[in-house]
């Protein structure tokens, strides 16, 4: 096949793996993005350990996507958590299994790998070009504000990877919703997702517990049972804890008003056992004492149960167990999406076709956060922008192919 002209717009994970497929094909490659640099959320997501992908059992790790899972199973059936981690060594960069299942760079940083991959990326004549901004399309060309002006650019297929909506400040700002709506992409509302929630403190309990950790505990929403630990904020809720359940949340407040988490502050502990211990406890003991020498509960966690738990369920001991094994933490509306670590919505499925190509835009190809799709943190976001980054470039050789 002669070498065509590839317009690859969004220089995160998506898409330069997309441009590295490319290019290793024989195209002219050349990605455009808006920042002064590129991968600047990856760049961030890796600052304090980047989760690379995930090792548990792949029938599990396929089925984290919600909706999208059965639409997104061939992608990553083509590039699995082993594909990223055989790719990364490729790219020099040693990974490792934490506790937690979550895969690491040795390094526990994404640069080296980042620079790395850039150099793969040059070796293969691909082309960057910064602070190039999409804003549209122009006929058969797409429109680019730059330093030098607004900019027209040909080529022969493009793929858009400009992911969702979350840390606008770092280029990901869902703008471009408005140009493939008004091209008949059919675009879903862009939601929070993996994002901490408001609660309603009060002054004294935001003063004496923002910033502070509530661990050991276990955690229960339609989500399902994750145990784990969570940060008490200003305003209300964040951690990974609170993430594994943030799209059950954010769906029941969206249809309900509110949601509450039910809580296991004691998850060692039965409620029968609990009961006991809380009744051996001299009555005359302040709470906070009992509460301690009888359930080992004390600081933030006997303050989440002052402000949750009714006042009789306080005095008796077994409902005061029962309060401790299924306490309800109502929480009152999702975290602005800009604060997200990722985003749910984007462009529907029933949009583009099975090579990742837009059905009312043929030869521009989508990938990454852009699609409608969400995932719990811990690599899983990370393997499926890669695995749709590689499948739309799959999808557009096999296009130009034909």
């Amino acid at each position: 096949m002669q070498s065509k002209q590839i317009a690859i717009i969004g220089g995160g994970p998506a898409g330069l793996m997309a441009a590295e497929v490319l290019s290793a094909a024989g195209h002219g490659v050349t990605v455009y993005d808006a920042m002064p640099t590129v991968s600047r959320k990856f760049l961030l997501a890796g600052k304090s350990g980047l989760n690379i992908t995930h090792s548990e059992d792949y029938s599990r790790f396929v089925n984290r996507f919600g909706a999208a899972s059965a639409r997104l199973r061939p992608a990553l059936d083509r590039f699995t958590p082993a594909h990223v981690q055989d790719w990364a060594a490729g790219l020099g960069t040693e990974t490792f299994t934490g506790s937690s299942g979550r895969v690491f760079p040795r390094a526990m940083k994404a640069s080296p790998l980042l620079r790395a991959w850039l150099r793969r990326l040059e070796a293969q004549g691909v082309t960057i070009l910064t602070r190039h901004r999409w804003t549209g399309f122009a006929g058969n060309g797409f429109t680019f504000e730059t330093p030098d002006g607004t900019k027209i650019i040909e080529c022969d297929a493009a793929l858009l990877a400009l992911g969702g909506a979350s840390w606008p400040r770092l280029g990901s700002d869902g703008a471009w919703s408005q140009p493939l709506s008004e091209s008949g992409v059919e675009v879903n509302t862009l939601r929070p997702a993996n994002c901490g929630f408001d609660a309603d403190w009060d002054d004294s309990f935001r003063e004496r517990f923002a910033g502070e950790p509530v661990k050991s505990v276990t955690a229960t929403s339609g989500a399902g049972t994750f145990s784990g630990e969570f940060v008490i904020t200003q305003t209300g809720v964040e951690g990974s804890l609170i993430y594994a359940h943030a799209a059950s949340l954010r769906d029941q407040m969206a249809s309900e008003g509110s949601a509450a988490l039910k809580l296991d502050l004691a998850p060692g502990r039965t409620v029968e056992r609990l009961a006991r211990d809380l009744a051996r406890q001299d009555s005359k003991a302040s709470f906070a004492n009992r509460l301690r020498k009888g359930a080992g509960i004390d600081g933030v966690k006997s303050a989440l149960l002052r402000r949750f738990a009714e006042a009789a369920d306080l005095t008796d001991p077994e409902r005061l167990a029962i309060c401790i094994k299924t306490l309800p933490l109502t929480l009152l509306r999702p975290r602005p999406i800009a604060e997200a670590i990722s985003s749910a919505g984007g462009v529907a499925w029933d949009s583009v076709d099975d090579g990742y190509m837009l059905k009312a835009v043929p030869g521009v190809f989508v990938a990454g956060e852009m699609l409608d799709w969400e995932a719990p943190t811990g690599g899983y976001l990370l393997t499926a922008c890669l695995a749709t980054g590689r499948a739309a470039a799959e999808g557009m050789e096999a296009w130009l192919n034909r």
